[in-house]
């Protein structure tokens, strides 16, 4: 993350001499176990098997929805109150956006579900509003999309991001934005509109308690809640910018980025926001023409694959949001809340966060991810292309995670 938060700890505290291999040898281990992993499932799993109806009924303690909401109106407050603080680097207002929400979004989805759903304040003073027309089909996701790249751009390329004017403006466009959409359609307009109840959603979607589709509260095979995930215009979007985004993160700390950003003659921003472009514009290209080739290798529509297997980039989004910002989120989130005590001076604690330590997390999240991509991707093709095709249409898929690994690593260790 290179905001003026805390440049130093941008993409974690590793580098290229923490590694427990060489970088090369490094590659070469990733690729080959995208590569065995992929003739094992070939072997062992040749039908499909994810069930997004399977899982344990939970026995729970009905919470009143108006709690959670309560609390997100409570958290809307605290963030509010941070403006009328002097902005300075002891305000935690950046902290709070950059960090614990932004960041601990994902683990927090991750252990508990959608959450955002429940906690999400615009949606809890949107809900006396009406339909006044139907949201078209043909709009999907396309806002979320929108939302995360727009919060991307701020993150990452905007000038003066961690200062309370740019982080309030941007906070209250978002929001007139999101209150307009749902006074037109609806309060349901946030469950693809807003891109923050989006990402929320796919990442619980990981989660090993989740609802099935007849609403039962379930333990599940976090497998299974991702198989879930359908084709709707837009998915596709929401999944390369999310992984673009994180991409570019790692690119504009490596030194040739910033070297050609001082000696290009382009404002910074215009350079970060072409550079923010291309990194996604690549993602989904790549994506695109693997998926496609897939879907004609394996004698299936071309044009249904990139929304078919769009559930399978969540698990390697997640997995590079853990690489990219695990030391971030424990340092600057113990900061931010000491700042919200008012203890500038608070020491955090460092136990869990060692150079070779965060180059094993970073190094373990991003296989972890693909892999579990690559089951993903092997269940859906199971049962979307012939079985005489199954394997050999996914060959261009297991080509797009190991360029996915091999670039990822290649950015978070050579930087």
């Amino acid at each position: 993350m290179n905001t003026d938060l805390a440049p130093a700890l941008a993409h974690g505290v590793g580098g290229r001499q923490d590694l427990p291999l060489t970088l090369g040898q490094l590659l070469v281990g990733a690729a080959a176990a995208l590569i065995v992993s992929f003739v094992v499932l070939g072997v062992a799993w040749r039908a499909p098997r994810l069930d997004p109806a399977a899982g344990r009924p939970v026995r729970t303690v009905p919470v009143p929805a108006v709690i959670p909401r309560l609390v997100g109106i409570l958290l809307l407050a605290v963030l509010a109150w941070t403006f009328t603080l002097p902005d300075t680097a002891d305000n935690p207002a950046a902290g709070i956006v950059y960090v614990l929400f932004w960041v601990g979004l994902v683990p927090l989805s991750l252990l508990l579900g959608p959450v955002w759903r429940a906690l999400n304040p615009l949606r809890t003073l949107s809900l006396g509003f009406k339909p006044r027309r139907p949201l078209p089909e043909g709009v999907g996701y396309w806002p979320a999309a929108a939302g995360l790249f727009a919060f991307a751009w701020l993150e990452l390329v905007a000038p003066d991001r961690a200062t309370l004017p740019v982080i309030g403006t941007w906070l209250a466009v978002y929001a007139v934005a999101m209150l307009a959409g749902a006074f037109v359609y609806g309060p349901d307009w946030h469950t693809r509109g807003d891109a923050f109840e989006v990402l929320s959603d796919l990442a619980g979607r990981l989660a090993v308690i989740g609802r099935r589709p007849d609403g039962t509260l379930a333990w599940r095979n976090p497998l299974d809640g991702i198989a879930g995930l359908r084709p709707a215009p837009g998915l596709v979007a929401v999944a390369v910018v999310l992984l673009g985004a994180t991409f570019y993160d790692a690119m504009s700390g490596a030194l040739f980025w910033l070297r050609f950003t001082q000696e290009n003659g382009l404002p910074a921003p215009v350079t970060g926001t072409l550079g923010l472009l291309a990194v996604i514009g690549a993602v989904a290209l790549a994506y695109t023409v693997a998926t496609r080739t897939s879907g004609r290798r394996g004698h299936t529509s071309a044009e249904r694959m990139p929304g078919e297997l769009a559930h399978s980039i969540v698990p390697i989004v997640v997995g590079y949001v853990v690489a990219h910002y695990y030391s971030l989120f424990v340092l600057e989130g113990q900061r931010t809340v000491a700042l919200l005590f008012d203890r500038p001076d608070f020491d955090p604690w460092t136990g869990v966060i060692t150079p070779t330590g965060v180059a094993n997390v970073q190094i373990t999240a991003i296989i972890l991810g693909h892999l579990v991509g690559t089951v993903l991707a092997h269940d859906r093709a199971l049962k979307v292309f012939p079985r005489a095709q199954a394997m050999t249409g996914q060959v261009p898929l297991l080509g797009l995670m190991v360029t996915y690994t091999v670039a990822g690593l290649l950015l978070l260790f050579t930087g």
